[in-house]
């Protein structure tokens, strides 16, 4: 092992997140954990137990299914929680308070601050706006738009009730879009005017 050219002092080594999880790893899994190296070791010893780990540590929201690792020798081809089910926007839409969610900055400047309330409340009218116009699970829902703080409350939405979301920044020009947007045929499209 090469020397280190820094090390975190001992308050951010006792507070880090990484410290965190090699607790909880060793509480639940493994008496022996006591540093990076030994994660290390495991999470290549035993990456079942490693990932569930993750997992829990990471507090996602969803169902893991009972396989963490299906075909491990196979890399590329090892699928990790292939059983799992989760919804993307509700693990990113879990808080409700008045910290940032999105900082906006605009080609000219512009600065927009979204919270995680705000952000919420924007999604849950929007996902019901698309429930409204008959977009269930498994519809496509387009934006033809700008990165922008309402591209990602149209993703978030289609994405609360299954609906699959695809978007296109308007430099694509018109044919690119034609083109991608007509594969998949959208129920819905989102244009920023």
């Amino acid at each position: 092992m090469a020397d280190s050219i820094w090390a975190p002092g001992p308050v951010r080594r006792q507070t880090a997140n990484i410290k965190r999880f090699i607790d909880l790893l060793r509480t639940e899994l493994d008496p022996s954990l006591k540093d990076y190296w030994d994660l290390y070791h495991f999470s290549i010893t035993q990456p079942e137990s490693f990932w569930r780990g993750t997992w829990d540590f990471a507090a996602i929201i969803g169902k893991p299914g009972e396989v963490v690792l299906q075909d491990g020798q196979k890399m590329p081809g090892a699928k990790w929680f292939p059983d799992a089910q989760l919804n993307f926007a509700e693990n990113l839409l879990r808080y409700r308070d008045d910290q940032a969610a999105l900082v906006f900055c605009s080609e000219t400047g512009e600065r927009r601050r979204v919270s995680y309330a705000e952000l919420h409340r924007e999604v849950t009218q929007t996902a019901s706006a698309l429930s409204a116009m008959g977009v269930v699970q498994g519809d496509r829902v387009a934006a033809y738009m700008p990165n922008l703080p309402e591209t990602i409350i149209a993703m978030l939405a289609a994405s609360s009730i299954g609906a699959i979301f695809s978007s296109c920044s308007p430099d694509f020009g018109i044919a690119g879009v034609v083109d991608r947007f007509g594969q998949i045929q959208p129920k819905v499209l989102f244009c920023a005017a």
